[in-house]
């Protein structure tokens, strides 16, 4: 009696065996080592946009820069993350496909090379004459015939070797096997790249990273009490910002040297910190930041990354109360350092008592710096990066600088809608050197009085760093030691003859790199045969 399943039962079944086949077979092809590499390789080629175009995290005026520049291709290339291209979506899957592929490659294979590296060597081959290596001799009167003792005497000299002795059929067999070492390798190599993986993703949750500009001699320093202290900053996903190491620090002098093509050679900056309990005590220590030489305190790493300069004006109102102001400028020219920016000056209070009137009456000063005057008519360039004659072409404007709209503005450039609106005015346009100085209609004057030295500063906090260093340094010895390594199989078989004697049969077996294995099983042959 044959018992009928509904149609539509059988369908469902039909429809699960297919969904698990399906989902059966992704896991194979994601978990595959060809798949692993396709991952590992989109990854790298993912990585390039982040090298090659600016992005957000690190400096979001150069992505403004850009999109400005480039109007057509740029939108596009925000649309897609490019700016953003080690926080964005597709990069991120990326990284957890590759990581997922990998776990799911790499655990059968870290399981397979365990029980290799525990196997027992494999009993002989019943043709010993088949394998690569082969050779046979009879040993008569050394051993009386016994293949027992002659095996025991021969297991004693594969030092080195995992062997075992098997008896069968009358005949003795020896089966040895060396460069276990190379599995060892491979599992520490497997290991270690995970390992690797998810300490550098450790290091992006908890880490951060943020850029600062300081002004040397004399400059007011900086203290990393907050994100907000920084000109740029990039938080891991777990960090608030609150619970950020305290550090602070202030730049004695910059020095540089640099070649008469105006290369750079070297720089360096002699700084004092404070951390912990300095900031109690207000006790300042020393140090030379040098480029590649970082401060490292309380696991955080401060580099000195660039530096340029900050000019020096002095604005002089007409009933005599003064502003001073240093600014950094942003270098145009990392040959010769040729930098432009702005300065923004609010009038003192009581010159200008009515708020309308002092907003109109606002400085606002833009233009070039050359660390080394060098002229064309009225044209200023630089001729060299030191800070040799400095000089500075500049625009004056007056009128409403955007000081208290409470917009943000950027730190090299005015806004054009404020000179497009009339709100400012261009009131003179002068070259001037250090000490120099202009007036204008109201008798206002503007005195350029030199510039100083800044350096970037970036504050890194990766508390995942040392392990990333441990496991990449794992992961290159396991490769090396699974590169070096050979792994070597070779079978001794002794049978009783006729008349005391021995009939040997010795066979080996390459499994990995056969180069040198004639030579090395020949001298092993010999050191077995006793013939040394």
């Amino acid at each position: 009696m044959s018992v009928v399943q509904p149609a539509g039962r059988g369908a469902a079944t039909r429809g699960l065996m297919k969904t698990w086949a399906l989902i059966r077979n992704t896991w194979r092809t994601l978990t595959s080592m060809g798949t692993a590499l396709v991952l590992l390789f989109l990854l790298a080629l993912g990585a390039i946009p982040g090298a090659l175009l600016p992005q957000r995290s690190l400096n979001a005026g150069k992505v403004d820069e850009y999109l400005a520049q480039h109007s057509t291709i740029g939108p596009w290339l925000d649309k897609v993350q490019a700016f953003d291209v080690f926080s964005s979506f597709w990069f991120t899957s990326i990284y957890v496909l590759l990581f997922v592929s990998l776990v799911g490659c790499l655990t059968p294979r870290l399981a397979e090379h365990m029980r290799s590296l525990r196997a027992v060597p494999v009993a002989a081959p019943r043709n010993l004459a088949r394998l690569p290596k082969h050779h046979a001799a009879v040993l008569d009167g050394k051993v009386d015939g016994d293949p027992a003792q002659l095996a025991a005497a021969m297991s004693d000299r594969l030092k080195g070797w995992r062997r075992t002795t098997r008896t069968e059929d009358g005949s003795t067999e020896i089966s040895a096997e060396k460069g276990y070492l190379r599995e060892f390798g491979n599992i520490v190599f497997h290991f270690s790249l995970l390992g690797l993986l998810v300490a550098v993703a450790a290091g992006k949750l908890f880490g951060y990273e943020g850029n600062v500009i300081v002004i040397a001699d004399g400059g007011p320093g900086f203290c990393s009490a907050s994100p907000a202290a920084f000109d740029s900053f990039r938080a891991g996903n777990t960090v608030d910002g609150t619970s950020l190491f305290p550090i602070c620090l202030k730049v004695d002098d910059f020095d540089a040297e640099y070649l008469p093509s105006g290369q750079a050679v070297s720089f360096a900056a002699n700084i004092q910190y404070q951390d912990g309990h300095d900031l109690n005590t207000d006790t300042w220590r020393p140090y030379r930041l040098e480029v590649n030489h970082p401060l490292r305190i309380g696991g955080d790493r401060v580099y000195l990354q660039g530096h340029g300069y900050a000019p020096t004006f002095t604005v002089t109102f007409p009933d005599g109360q003064k502003r001073t102001t240093t600014v950094q400028w942003r270098p145009d020219d990392p040959l010769t350092l040729l930098s432009s920016g702005v300065i923004r000056v609010d009038p003192p209070g009581g010159t200008y008592p009515d708020p309308d009137e002092r907003r109109k009456h606002q400085i606002a000063v833009q233009g070039l710096l050359a660390p080394t005057e060098r002229l064309d008519g009225t044209l200023l360039s630089s001729s060299f990066p030191a800070l040799n004659d400095p000089a500075v072409a500049i625009d004056i404007y007056r009128g409403d600088a955007g000081l208290d709209t409470g917009r943000p503005q950027s730190l090299f450039t005015l806004d054009p809608r404020l000179i497009g609106q009339g709100r400012l005015t261009k009131q003179a346009r002068v070259n001037l050197k250090a000490g120099e100085q202009t007036r204008l209609n109201d008798g206002t004057t503007i005195r350029f009085d030199g510039a100083v030295p800044f350096i970037n500063l970036q504050v890194s906090h990766d508390p995942a760093q040392v392990w990333v260093l441990v496991f990449a340094m794992s992961m290159m010895g396991g490769l090396l030691v699974s590169l070096v390594v050979r792994r070597r199989r070779v079978w001794v078989r002794l049978t009783p003859g006729a008349a005391g004697t021995v009939s040997v049969e010795l066979g080996g077996l390459a499994r990995t790199d056969n180069s040198g294995w004639g030579d090395e099983f020949e001298r092993l042959t010999v050191k077995l045969l006793g013939e040394e």
